[in-house]
């Protein structure tokens, strides 16, 4: 009975949850840590977020949550759970999917386990407003496939010229493939001055030898409140709400929900037909 439901509303409802994978070319640049909680700003704005956690092998949502997951992706095959029995519920009304070590089987699975995820992942698009890829730093053969597959992807980096030359990497090898996907650029661990100095360049020669249109969407600050937040497994916007990394989040996800283009968007092609459609022909 709860399939034939769930079908029927598909083919009333047209519309799905936006998908969002948020990247970084390196590691140690605060990817998952903004995923987090651009996540939780989300829903304070009332949107309903599903934060699947991608990053294989170093999955650690759960970790700076403070909380143990009961069961992960993995538990989906293996024990053949509905993905709603897999959803974690974290503070201030998250939703999430934990990762785990053994995420790396996730993107070498058999047809069969590749289908059944298919099946399970169309459950979710009716539940959600947003559903947010965090995923490992750079991109491999095969995880490549969910970003190109998101309706949107946003790259975290820092000033950093190492960060720098592998976000530009990143996105290079993004749009290469799919030119059209609409691309955002955090500019995180940054003053205020420096970091607009650094993405305004980022996005120049992004322009110039690129050809594509990068969308600028904010400066995260570095500030003393992450550490703390880290260390107590709180996430920062829920530990000090008035903190300078906060309000900045805030206003990072303010400008997120005021350029993109609106939640729920009526797609040509879902998010499992082109995931589908890429690993057909790879």
């Amino acid at each position: 009975m709860y399939d034939q439901a769930s079908s029927l509303r598909r083919q009333v409802h047209s519309k799905e949850a936006k998908t969002l994978a948020i990247i970084s070319g390196k590691g140690g640049v605060g990817k998952s840590n903004i995923a987090l909680n651009f996540s939780l700003e989300l829903i304070r704005q009332q949107k309903k977020v599903l934060l699947f956690d991608l990053d294989v092998g170093m999955g650690n949502i759960d970790i700076l949550l403070g909380l143990h997951a009961e069961k992960t992706i993995i538990d989906m095959f293996n024990e053949k759970l509905s993905i709603h029995e897999i959803i974690e519920k974290g503070p201030g009304g998250l939703a999430y999917i934990a990762g785990g070590s053994g995420l790396s089987d996730f993107f070498t699975m058999n047809q069969g386990n590749r289908d059944y995820f298919f099946v399970q992942y169309q459950e979710l698009t009716e539940f959600y407003d947003y559903i947010l890829f965090d995923m490992g730093a750079g991109a491999t053969k095969d995880s490549i496939f969910f970003i190109l597959a998101s309706d949107e992807c946003m790259v975290i980096t820092t000033p950093e010229p190492t960060s720098i030359t592998d976000a530009y990497s990143m996105v290079k090898h993004v749009a290469s493939s799919q030119p059209d996907i609409p691309i955002y650029v955090v500019m995180n661990r940054s003053t205020t001055s420096d970091g607009k100095i650094s993405l305004e360049r980022f996005k120049n020669v992004v322009d110039h030898f690129l050809h594509i249109d990068i969308k600028m969407l904010g400066i995260i600050p570095e500030d003393k409140t992450v550490f703390t937040a880290v260390r107590r497994q709180i996430p920062y916007v829920l530990l000090n709400e008035q903190s300078t990394i906060s309000k900045a989040t805030k206003q990072l996800v303010r400008n997120y929900t005021t350029n993109t283009s609106g939640v729920n968007k009526i797609e040509s092609t879902s998010f499992v037909q082109k995931l589908k459609q890429l690993l057909a022909g790879r």
